[in-house]
This record gives C-alpha cells, sequence and structure tokens, in this order.
C-alpha cells in the first residue's frame, strides 16, 4: 500500500512538473536571482528583461511553428538585420510622418512575406533540406544588408519611428505588450485552428498526414511564413528602438536564441510536440539567465557557452522524458 502512495504521489509530481515545469523553473530562477543580487527584483530591472527579451521572443514563437512541423529555420538572425534596415531606407525614403511610418511598416510585413514564402516553397517543392536552405538565406541576407551600408549602419532620419520603438503604454514598454499580444494570437492559431492541428500532424508524421488528405507541403510553407512575419515584426521594434541597424552585429545570435527559447519551453526539435506558451517562458526564462549572467559579471564571452549547455540540457531531459 505504501509503495503504491508513493508510485502515485510520484506520478502526480510529474504529471504537475510536466504541466507546469517551464513555470516553476522560471520562478526557482527569479528567486535564486533576486537572492543573489537583490536590486534583480526591481521592477525596472524586471521591465528591462521583457523589453530585451520581447525583440528574440517574437522571433521564437515563429520558430516555433516552423519547429513544430518538423523544419528549422537559421536565418533568422540575418532576416532581422535585412529587414530592419529595408524598413529604416523605406521611412527615409517615404518622409517623416505617420503615413509614411505605417507605409514602411507595411512594405516590410510583405517583403518578409515573400522571404518566408521563398524559403517554403525552395525546402517543399525543391526538396532541399531546410538546413541547407536556412544557412543559405543566412549567408544571403547578412551579404545583402552588408554590401548595401558598405559594411556601415543604416540611420533613422525619422523621429516618429524612432521614438515608436521606445513609446510606453499602461507603464509598459511596447515590444513586451507586443511579445505578449503576439504569443496569445500565436497560441490561439495553433491550438485552437485547423491549420494548427496540420502542423503538428505534420511534424509527427509526415506520411500519415499525406494519407489524411493534409497539403503537407502548403503547411510547411505557411510556417516559414510565420516565421518570416515574426522576423519582421521584431525587426522593426528592434530597428525602431535603436533608431539604426548595424550590417555587421544587428542579429547577430538571435537564430541561437530563438531555438534555444523554443527547446527550453518543449519543442521537439523532431517536430511534432511545442506550444507557445513554451517557448514565451523559455524567451524569459533565457532572459532572467542573460540578465544575472551580466549582474554578476560573468564574461561576456562565456554567455554563448552556456546558452548551449542550456540547449543540450534541454533537448536531453526531452529524450529522458520519452524513455
Amino acid at each position: 500500500m505504501r509503495r503504491d502512495s508513493i508510485k502515485k504521489t510520484g506520478g502526480r509530481f510529474a504529471e504537475i512538473f510536466s504541466k507546469y515545469g517551464i513555470v516553476i523553473v522560471l520562478i526557482g530562477l527569479v528567486i535564486v536571482s533576486g537572492i543573489l543580487s537583490p536590486s534583480f527584483l526591481k521592477l525596472r530591472n524586471i521591465l528591462n528583461i521583457f523589453w530585451q527579451t520581447s525583440y528574440v521572443g517574437i522571433i521564437a514563437i515563429g520558430v516555433t511553428f516552423v519547429m513544430i512541423a518538423g523544419g528549422i529555420d537559421l536565418s533568422v538572425g540575418s532576416m532581422v538585420a535585412l529587414l530592419g534596415a529595408f524598413a529604416i531606407t523605406t521611412v527615409n525614403a517615404v518622409g517623416d510622418s505617420y503615413l509614411g511610418v505605417f507605409l514602411a511598416i507595411l512594405a516590410t510585413l510583405g517583403l518578409s512575406v515573400g522571404l518566408g514564402f521563398a524559403t517554403g516553397v525552395a525546402i517543399t517543392k525543391g526538396r532541399i533540406p531546410a538546413f541547407v536552405v536556412t544557412l543559405g538565406g543566412m549567408a544571403i541576407y547578412r551579404s545583402l544588408v552588408l554590401n548595401f551600408a558598405n559594411g556601415g549602419v543604416y540611420m533613422s532620419n525619422s523621429m516618429k519611428y524612432s521614438s515608436m520603438g521606445m513609446s510606453f503604454v499602461l507603464g509598459m514598454p511596447l515590444p513586451m505588450l507586443v511579445f505578449i499580444g503576439y504569443a496569445l494570437l500565436a497560441h490561439i492559431i495553433l491550438n485552437n485552428t485547423k491549420f494548427g492541428r496540420y502542423i503538428f500532424a505534420v511534424g509527427a508524421n509526415e506520411t500519415a498526414s499525406f494519407y489524411s488528405a493534409i497539403n503537407v507541403d502548403w503547411v510547411r510553407t505557411w510556417t516559414y511564413v510565420i516565421s518570416g512575419i515574426s522576423v519582421a515584426i521584431s525587426g522593426i521594434l528592434l530597428s525602431s528602438m535603436m533608431g539604426s541597424v548595424s550590417s555587421s552585429s544587428t542579429g547577430n545570435g538571435f537564430e541561437l536564441d530563438a531555438i534555444a527559447a523554443a527547446v527550453i519551453g518543449g519543442t521537439s526539435l523532431s517536430g511534432g510536440k511545442g506550444s507557445i506558451f513554451g517557448t514565451f517562458f523559455g524567451a524569459l526564462i533565457l532572459g532572467v539567465i542573460n540578465n544575472m549572467l551580466v549582474m554578476l559579471n560573468v564574461a561576456v564571452y562565456l554567455q554563448g557557452m552556456v546558452k548551449g549547455l542550456i540547449i543540450i540540457g534541454a533537448v536531453l531531459l526531452q529524450n529522458l522524458s520519452k524513455e
């Protein structure tokens, strides 16, 4: 009887942790960080973490769609620089007005849809591995940004565009609110629509999905379109906040952070499993860790190592949970 009760308790604990483990880990990190550095828990620092996390978090949401469908997108970092530079160039050409800012945003979103669709078609119709296509995209996008700026910086001449990225709504940074709102919208699409169910089905079993009359190529292509739109939103917010885009450094490492956030949140690298809320909290965990590394004066060059270990550890935990 005692063994049965222990097993039931262990089973309940495992069930609770499988559902809310990511939140428990985040709360634990916040508590430990607050103990190590009391200034960590100040409202200004918490908002700062949310603010800095939003740019990668929005991209990670798009990458989650791609990964659940069984794909990968390594081009998002370079695409951030390209779309941010395009937005700045467009608003400079149109003029410093609200209409000009709106047109620049609309044009950037349009370009992101085109890039995402082209990537999806190359993978699905060209039968080229997603790793190869997006790795090539990473090189192409960065090369274009560097070429048109001669390795320099794209500067915004529009005060209205620049002020958008630094604005607050109800005392909270605009990127933070966009991140939260976008996560809610993505969650609804993924969990409450036929398209969302198709994404899970394609990632779990492509052959079975094909014989179930699901257009596998169409589903996969549109996950890359969603990824492109996510990058555009992040690129617009980031470039408007900075008022510039560095052709050589903007977006560097974003692909690693986005994939790490998704994997930490429970998204499987083999497809068929994942959640938007998991990715949301995974991005926040990365943000908390980055913030604590800075507060503890850990060398900047070691932060990439920490992220790499986190990715490996998260995948290892996924494998152990499967077993």
